[in-house]
């Protein structure tokens, strides 16, 4: 079944495109029709002054026409609503019946049956009185047609217009959704590279830790579980909230912080009126995994990590900073620096695009603070 919606904006107004700015109803399709049918009015007129000075004065031969051409504009006009609702509710083995024939034929009964009602109004006279004249039939079969014939062309040209626009947008949409998933795949490809590095790494430690200090031992192997059970449930998940990626961030640096010992120390600032915000998975880790690689590790002295957010100019800001080296410190000499943050923002512009944005800053009085900015999704 045809959208009923290309029915109802069809009309040859449209053809003018400053009168499609108007959203397309049936009201604003009857008020149209109102204008094209004086317009004919007005046309036919000007033809009868031009061509002959013989029958009734302008104004009176106006009027007439007026009143002639509105009860065929509204005949017309409704009768094509309903023979396309009915059309359109035929089952399938019967919607091959020849369409444009029946609208010529319903156009002239239609035009028929105004100059008919118009007949009876004007003058009182029998209804048919005009019409039992053939060349007065002749004429109005004509103009029936040619209008009928219009119409057709007019809902052909919009629905042609509606399914070119339809299928602009399923295209658009086939990209974004491509790009979404070339940016989620590039996201698993990374948690697939810092994963097992960052297993073999725990699992060594507790290995160590086991025989001088089981309690630590114990406490990283329970946090790491922790880690890999929130890892695995935001895996597999299109979205997650700032509460949860803030529980896997935990998890995660309190597994590091049993490795590192006093050269790492963390805040996580995440107002709990924020928690419940849906932001997309795994969107801080990389950031905060750099931080540390990048920042703290080189360090002798190591430093502090903290992660914030908040809600500014009705935006969501989330920062991640440190205390580490800085720009201009050790962070170019590992590899992978400023890959993370190419695929981080590559991300954001595929999920949010203009509207979301990552800066790199200057940390006071040393260290990076890496600042992203989401719009707030909407309640």
């Amino acid at each position: 079944m045809k959208n009923p919606d290309i029915i109802v904006s069809a009309h040859p107004l449209e053809l003018i495109p400053g009168l499609r700015r108007w959203p397309a109803s049936r009201w604003r399709n009857a008020l149209y029709t109102a204008i094209f049918s004086t317009l004919i009015a007005a046309v036919l007129t000007a033809a009868r002054t031009a061509f002959s000075d013989d029958g009734p004065p302008v104004v009176r031969y106006f009027l007439h026409m007026l009143l002639v051409a509105n009860l065929c504009g509204l005949f017309i006009h409704g009768g094509m609503v309903l023979l396309n609702r009915w059309f359109d509710n035929l089952p399938r083995r019967l919607r091959g019946l020849p369409r444009v024939a029946l609208h010529v034929v319903f156009s002239v009964a239609s035009v028929l049956a105004a100059i008919a009602l118009a007949n009876v109004l004007l003058s009182g006279g029998p209804a048919l009185h005009l019409l039992a004249r053939p060349v007065v039939l002749l004429e109005c079969t004509l103009i029936a047609a040619v209008i009928a014939g219009f119409m057709v062309m007019v809902r052909r040209n919009a629905e042609r217009r509606i399914q070119a626009a339809m299928d602009e947008a399923r295209q658009k949409e086939a990209a974004a959704a491509t790009a979404r998933l070339l940016a989620e795949a590039r996201l698993r490809a990374l948690q697939a590279q810092i994963e097992p590095h960052f297993l073999y790494n725990t699992l060594a430690n507790v290995v160590s830790l086991i025989g001088t200090r089981p309690d630590q031992a114990r406490y990283m192997l329970e946090r790491f579980i922790d880690y890999l059970r929130a890892s695995l449930d935001t895996s597999r998940s299109e979205s997650s909230t700032l509460g949860d990626e803030a529980r896997l961030l935990a998890a995660y640096l309190d597994v590091l912080a049993v490795r590192m010992g006093p050269r790492l120390r963390y805040r996580i600032d995440v107002p709990d009126e924020l928690r419940a915000i849906a932001i997309a998975p795994m969107l801080l880790q990389p950031v905060v995994e750099n931080a540390i690689a990048h920042g703290l590790e080189p360090q002798v002295d190591g430093g502090e990590v903290t992660i914030g957010a908040a809600v500014a100019d009705g935006r969501l800001c989330l920062t991640v900073a440190d205390t580490g080296a800085g720009l201009s410190g050790t962070q170019s000499t590992k590899p992978g620096g400023g890959v993370g943050l190419g695929n981080l923002r590559e991300r954001l512009r595929t999920l949010y695009g203009a509207e979301a944005r990552v800066e790199l800053l200057e940390n006071q009085p040393s260290g990076v603070v890496v600042r992203i900015v989401l719009p707030l999704p909407s309640r």
